[in-house]
């Protein structure tokens, strides 16, 4: 059984380290040249129910615990003249919640506890033809071509995979402006503070600010806007955003100035709620590819969720690799629905007119009612 991976992400990575526990070989084409070729990101907070049990299923739980960063679940809302909404302390030292790990980490845990030849750079997938006899010929950007009898689709957002399998349009939902600030505890001692070992949500109406800290010392700040016809060129320029967010505490716009380059602008999209797709032989997706969803927390978990579950039915049932992605995808489309709707609702809610109200309410713990007296 020749098994393809298309994308070195964490899904696709994920998936090919617990098939090789499996004694099952994989080989994951990545179209970047080298590990180190971009940024990976902020850093994500991994669920004990999905991030975290897949990680146990690659058996890297342990390493995953000597890099994370349990003190990275902290988390503050504040409003736009600085007035602390929420602040949420995780226990000292426990892992018990969703510690923070840095993407370009978890990434390079996975890519560590991969046989070197396992991941194929610079390898942009262009084309895929099934084959008459069943599989699926590859052809990759400068031509080189490859016949596999698995392919699965862990090429994110962009999937060229997908197209195979639904025709399903992608929908903009917001736009996200980035910006760095490196060795910000000693170049920006306030800013540091401001944000802590954790998350900082700035909300207003229509638009948020945020702020993370990374492992490496560095914060990334992210600024949600509505997914309007703002053109992207419109967002390139600190003084642009710093207009967007006149009026409010300069000790938070503050993080918008100390930015180290240009802010990078980019739509945020989403699939339909309730995607799915009639399944095809020796073929299917995972993560984004699958399920692409607004980022409010559950992508990287649900893709290595994904990952752990497709690894378990293929190593159960090695000789009937059908059998195998027929019954991963009915648990999948399962599982995924109801958390694609609460992704979908979380991002409205986060650039609605009343947002602040309404993420206080999500994030405050309601009292249950008492019980009827008998």
């Amino acid at each position: 059984m020749r098994i393809a991976i298309t994308g070195g992400g964490l899904g696709g990575l994920t998936l090919a380290r617990i098939l090789h526990r499996h004694g099952i070989d994989a080989v994951v084409y990545e179209r970047e040249a080298s590990r180190s070729a971009r940024s990976q990101g902020g850093s994500l907070d991994l669920h004990p129910e999905s991030g975290q049990r897949a990680l146990a299923d690659a058996g890297l739980a342990g390493r995953f615990r000597s890099e994370a960063r349990p003190e990275g679940e902290e988390h503050r809302i504040l409003d736009p003249a600085g007035r602390t909404l929420v602040h949420h302390r995780p226990e000292p030292g426990s892992f018990s919640g969703r510690p923070e790990i840095d993407r370009r980490v978890l990434r390079d845990l996975l890519l560590d506890s991969l046989p070197g030849d396992t991941v194929v750079w610079q390898h942009r997938l262009v084309a895929a033809t099934p084959r008459p006899d069943g599989g699926f010929g590859l052809t990759f950007d400068g031509g080189h071509r490859a016949d596999y009898d698995v392919l699965i689709g862990a090429d994110g957002a962009r999937s060229v995979v997908r197209s195979l399998l639904t025709d399903a349009t992608l929908s903009p939902v917001a736009t996200l402006v980035e910006l760095s600030i490196g060795d910000a505890d000693r170049r920006h001692p306030d800013l540091a503070e401001l944000v802590g070992p954790g998350n900082l949500w700035c909300i207003g109406v229509n638009q948020i600010l945020a702020a993370q800290r990374l492992g490496d010392g560095s914060i990334r700040v992210g600024i949600s806007l509505p997914a309007d016809e703002r053109h992207l060129d419109t967002c390139r320029s600190k003084r642009a955003l710093l207009d967007m967010f006149d009026g409010w505490n300069p000790n938070l716009t503050a993080l918008i100035e100390a930015g180290d380059g240009p802010p990078t602008p980019r739509r945020i999209e989403a699939m339909p709620t309730g995607t799915r797709w009639t399944h095809q032989p020796g073929i299917t997706l995972i993560g984004d590819a699958a399920h692409l969803m607004p980022p409010v927390g559950e992508g990287a978990n649900q893709a290595m969720l994904d990952a752990a579950e497709l690894a378990a039915e293929l190593a159960t049932s090695p000789a009937d690799p059908d059998s195998a992605i027929r019954r991963y995808e009915e648990a999948m489309f399962t599982r995924i629905h109801p958390i694609a709707e609460m992704s979908a609702r979380v991002q409205a809610m986060m650039l609605s007119p009343t947002a602040a109200d309404d993420i206080v309410r999500f994030f405050t713990p309601q009292p249950t009612e008492p019980a009827p007296a008998g």
